[in-house]
């Protein structure tokens, strides 16, 4: 019997909301080390947390599950996210600045 491979993916995220100041970057990181998955998070100009993530498709449906409530602290309003193909060009999860 063939097993059935789960297939790679990227997750590309914009949360908004009141989500920077509450550590949601610092939350998300360690939710996306928790899930395996590589990438980054990081703050943008508008107020609004970024994330590009790739790995299995079912642990980014995690962290998109949990990017819509974010940490206790955050009050997310909206998610808008896109489903890209695997590019296999992020390392590791890590906090970007810009």
């Amino acid at each position: 019997m063939a097993r059935c491979v789960d297939l790679k993916s990227r997750l590309h995220a914009l949360v908004r909301g009141d989500v920077q100041g509450v550590f949601f970057r610092a939350h998300t990181l360690e939710e996306a080390i928790r899930l395996d998955l590589s990438g980054w998070v990081m703050n943008t100009q508008d107020g609004s947390v970024e994330v590009e993530a790739e790995g299995e498709k079912p642990a980014l449906e995690k962290l998109l599950a949990w990017l819509r409530h974010g940490p206790p602290s955050a009050r997310v309003e909206k998610v808008e996210s896109e489903w890209k193909e695997f590019a296999g060009d992020l390392s590791g999860f890590r906090i970007r600045y810009w």
